[in-house]
């Protein structure tokens, strides 16, 4: 690790060979504490190279336990994390209104490292239960229509590093990884990364992959579509900046999409949103999410994935997603 971390702090760059053998070591306990804390810091100090990331997540997927889901057609929603904007759980909402919708969702997630309170957080608040249980899992998407991949479970390789992120609880570059290694390798993918960087450098690695998927960056920083202002969305087949007026919606505050303040608040305000009993605004951003989701997933128009949305949330059939998971969890 000596000789890694005087490249990095003379301004070297991994090759994506090495970036890979540094996790794998590491996952390997070769390194102690402070020598993973300096190397999470160098990238803290630079941007990760396209090359570094690919062997980093390469690294990831080949040590983690991965769930066969293969007879299903699923989609991910996951943010990176990292923006500093302490929303309430936006992905995690969307990602049940998505299901309510009749499209499979494989959730991964974890719990909070830079965030008063992560997906993982809020799921356990409410009573869903992890588990890398094949079985089970197949039977949360037969059931409910969406399984929850709570992260440590399937990356066991990586519990060197998490207490380390905990007590920096800064952004790393793992935020940059989390949605790329899903252990379901869902086909489908929607992604919110938190700067225009990582988001060129998701649209470079997602090109070389046969997944359907957009890659949100809200121009303001959220790493998710914030209905605050523009956001930029990279897809299969485009690249174009969007305007909350192209989802239907009006520009909101931020304000208007603030979180809770602790784990408990987070998911009293995740109940009220997903019981139809949200601000206007709170659900506008649901359904946009959640619309582009669908939009990725069945190949429609974001017009059409908006109103099956909207319907999903305001007739209860994204409620008793979250009802059916829980009685499967009890």
């Amino acid at each position: 690790m000596k000789q890694v971390l005087n490249r990095l702090i003379n301004h070297e760059q991994l090759t994506k060979e090495e970036a890979r053998n540094v996790l794998v070591s590491i996952s390997e306990g070769k390194f102690n504490q402070s020598q993973i804390a300096a190397f999470l810091t160098v990238f803290m100090m630079r941007s990760v190279t396209l090359e570094e990331l690919e062997g980093f997540r390469d690294a990831l997927l080949d040590l983690c336990l991965a769930v066969d889901l293969k007879g299903y057609n699923t989609i991910d929603l996951c943010g990176t994390g990292g923006d500093s904007k302490d929303t309430f759980n936006i992905s995690t909402l969307s990602s049940f209104v998505t299901a309510g919708a009749g499209v499979l969702v494989t959730k991964h997630g974890n719990y909070g490292v830079s965030s008063i309170s992560g997906s993982s957080n809020v799921m356990e608040q409410l009573g869903i239960k992890f588990s890398s249980d094949t079985d089970f899992l197949k039977r949360s998407l037969d059931e409910a229509g969406i399984c929850v991949l709570h992260a440590p479970l399937f990356h066991p390789a990586m519990k060197n590093v998490a207490p380390i992120r905990r007590d920096l609880a800064v952004k790393t570059f793992f935020n940059m990884l989390g949605p790329m290694v899903n252990p379901a390798f869902p086909k489908n993918q929607l992604v919110g990364v938190f700067n225009l960087e990582l988001a060129r450098l998701y649209g470079y690695l997602y090109q070389k992959s046969d997944k359907k998927y957009a890659i949100l960056h809200a121009m303001d920083g959220y790493d998710e579509i914030s209905l605050t202002g523009a956001v930029k969305v990279i897809s299969n087949t485009s690249e174009k900046i969007m305007q909350p007026e192209d989802f239907g919606f009006k520009t909101i505050k931020q304000s208007d999409i603030h979180g809770g303040d602790t784990v408990e608040s987070s998911a009293n305000i995740f109940k009220t949103i997903i019981s139809g009993n949200g601000t206007q605004q709170q659900n506008n951003v649901i359904c946009a999410n959640a619309g582009m989701a669908i939009s990725v997933a069945n190949q429609c128009s974001i017009e059409t994935g908006i109103e099956k949305a909207k319907d999903s949330l305001q007739s209860g059939k994204a409620l008793q997603v979250l009802q059916k998971l829980q009685k499967i969890s009890a």
